[in-house]
Formats: C-alpha cells, sequence, structure tokens
C-alpha cells in the first residue's frame, strides 16, 4: 500500500489521518473526535492505540506545549556503529570546503558493497537532518565508481553524525507568521566535474517552520549561472504551487500566493521580463512555467542576499561559521529526548 494522507470533516471537526502501510497518524483540533475516530478504527479492524506520537519509521518524536521536534538519534547511532566508527573524532561540517569530486580512473575502482550499504543508511537520515542532505547527494554519485577519496567524504559525513547524534528539527507554535509559505531557491554553475551540470537547492518555510528540503543535480546543462538559478526557480515554483494547493486542501480554504526568494538578479529578470527572448530562446519550455506563474499572481519573486540565501547549505559545501548559521536557520538543532 502507497503511503497518503487522508482528511475527514473541516474546521473543529477535521481529522487528518497519514498512512504509511499499517502505521495510522491522527491529527486534528478537537479531541474528541480523534478519540472517536480510533474506536471506529479498533471495531473494524485490529488496532492497537499507542497513544500520543512518540516513535514513527526510525523518527523519534518529541511533543511540547508550544513545539514539537523530531530525530533520528538511536538510528544515527546505529549508523556510527555499524562502520566502527564510534571513538571517532567528530567534525564541524559534513562535507570539506571547496572539495570537488570526480569519478574514479579505469582500473583503480574499489569495492562498493559497504559504500552502497552505507550511502543507503544515511539517505534515510536526510528525513529529519536537512544539514546533510547536499553532502548525501554528493556522495550518492559514485556508487558506480568508487575511489579512496569517496571513502573519505562518507567517512566525514558520519564523523560530523557522531558529533550531532542528538540533532534534528524542530516545528514551533503560535509564532505569529501564520500559514504563508516561504521558498528559497539556489544553484551553483556547472559544479558537477563529470558532467558539468548543476546542483540545486530548494527549501520551503510554512511559517517559520521547515517543511521540504531538497538537493539534486540538474537534469540539463545550464549555459550560465543565470540560467541555472532560473532553472531551479522554475522546479522551486512547481514544488510551491504543489505545497500551497496541498495546505489550502488540509485546511479547507483558499489557495494562497507564496514567496520566493532568489540570490540572482539576472534569473529574477528572466522571470518577470519576457524581453529577454534572445538570451532565454534555448531554455526548454518547462522551465518558463515560473513566468506563468508570476503574470496569474500565483507567486512573488523577490531578490535574497547571498548571505540570507538559507538554500546555499543545499548547493556548495560551506565553512563551519556560515554552515551553523544556516543550519540554525533551518531549524535543526539540538533535541532533548525523554
Amino acid at each position: 500500500m502507497e503511503h497518503a494522507v487522508y482528511k475527514r470533516g473541516t474546521g473543529d471537526s477535521l481529522l487528518l489521518v497519514g498512512l504509511y502501510v499499517d502505521d495510522l497518524i491522527i491529527c486534528g483540533p478537537n479531541n474528541l473526535k480523534i478519540a472517536e475516530f480510533k474506536e471506529q478504527m479498533k471495531n473494524t479492524f485490529s488496532m492497537s492505540d499507542l497513544g500520543l506520537l512518540s516513535y514513527y519509521l526510525g523518527m523519534e518524536v518529541k511533543q511540547e506545549k508550544h513545539q514539537i521536534t523530531i530525530c533520528q538519534k538511536a538510528y544515527a547511532a546505529k549508523i556510527v556503529e555499524m562502520v566502527n566508527m564510534t571513538r571517532c573524532n567528530p567534525c564541524d561540517t559534513p562535507m570539506e570546503q571547496r572539495l570537488k569530486l570526480t569519478t574514479a580512473k579505469p582500473g583503480t575502482e574499489l569495492d562498493v558493497t559497504s559504500y552502497r550499504r552505507l550511502i543507503g543508511s544515511l539517505r534515510y537520515l536526510v528525513n529529519t537532518r536537512p544539514d546533510i542532505a547536499y553532502a548525501m547527494g554528493i556522495a550518492s554519485r559514485f556508487v558506480e565508481a568508487l575511489a579512496k577519496e569517496h571513502w573519505s567524504t562518507v567517512k566525514r559525513i558520519v564523523r560530523y553524525i557522531k558529533g550531532t547524534l542528538d540533532y534534528g528539527c524542530k516545528f514551533q507554535k503560535g509564532d505569529g507568521i501564520g500559514l504563508n509559505l516561504l521558498g528559497y531557491t539556489d544553484s551553483d554553475c556547472s559544479g558537477d566535474l563529470v558532467r558539468k551540470k548543476s546542483t540545486f537547492g530548494i527549501i520551503f518555510f510554512l511559517g517559520s517552520n521547515l517543511v521540504t528540503w531538497s538537493s539534486q543535480k540538474h537534469k540539463v546543462v545550464a549555459l550560465s549561472s543565470c540560467e541555472a538559478e532560473y532553472i531551479t526557480a522554475a522546479l522551486g515554483a512547481c514544488q510551491g504551487v504543489w505545497l500551497s494547493r496541498l495546505i489550502a486542501e488540509l485546511v479547507g480554504g483558499e489557495t494562497q500566493k507564496f514567496s520566493l526568494l532568489i540570490d540572482n538578479q539576472s534569473a529574477i529578470e528572466l522571470a518577470k521580463n519576457p524581453v529577454f527572448h534572445d538570451r532565454s530562446k534555448h531554455i526548454d519550455t518547462r522551465y518558463h512555467y515560473i513566468r506563468d506563474c508570476i503574470e496569474k499572481n500565483i507567486v512573488d519573486v523577490n531578490h535574497v542576499g547571498t548571505d540570507e540565501q538559507v538554500a546555499d547549505i543545499l548547493t556548495k559545501p560551506l565553512g563551519r561559521i556560515k554552515f551553523v548559521e544556516f543550519r540554525l536557520k533551518l531549524g535543526v538543532i539540538p533535541v532533548q529526548q525523554d
């Protein structure tokens, strides 16, 4: 069975049910409605009520009056133990600054079995650790042609995790911002030394809370930094439209306009001004979707300074000070579990 979200009722009677195989998460504003739904499910299926959510699919959840935190401390500790690095020296960042990797030279490849197993385990940790998303994306590109430097890179990620085992995401209530959706998009330019493709980062906040993040490689080669940022903005617009529609459906309201922050002025002008035809006529039509969103008043595209571009953490390895600053802005903090 595929995972899904189901909705019943509106207003104070609203119930949202998250389903994954045979595990359910039930939430809503009315405790009586939640209890009533649980009884209905128990009478129909053989089910157990585990009470207030504290553990789900390897994620440790702590619910307090004004915030919820999630982490994967126990799972992260198992990963460190799996590679016999429980006594390793921790490091401050998951990836060395300005590091560039390429595929192994023919005849020098290493066995990839253990590497693939570790990569697979670490990728699940990204569900609560956006701070390692970029490093994991880079390390995952070399499962076919593995070299010593790739092993060194992924071991550094483990060393970073060793020093931040209890870190996770926080979600605060009542910050006064409401349900405003705010996105950040950023991209490097041809950072991939093998195929010359760019790496992009997309982050969305609902109020002050991080709700989705992505660090991936473009499917096409960009001819300039402007084009790389423009393509990323189009992908961010697609994500924002989907999120805004989902939120509207869940809360039973109208689809709201969202904001997208980009640190490249040329990309913003290209999105807002179709006169730039000569500079963009080679770009695939699908990436001009953002222009249509702007014209329909679905999204506001604005400039953000590089120093405030939080998505930078998903596009390049940062120095310690900047990395820690952006990690805090993402809401990734030490989580105290009972």
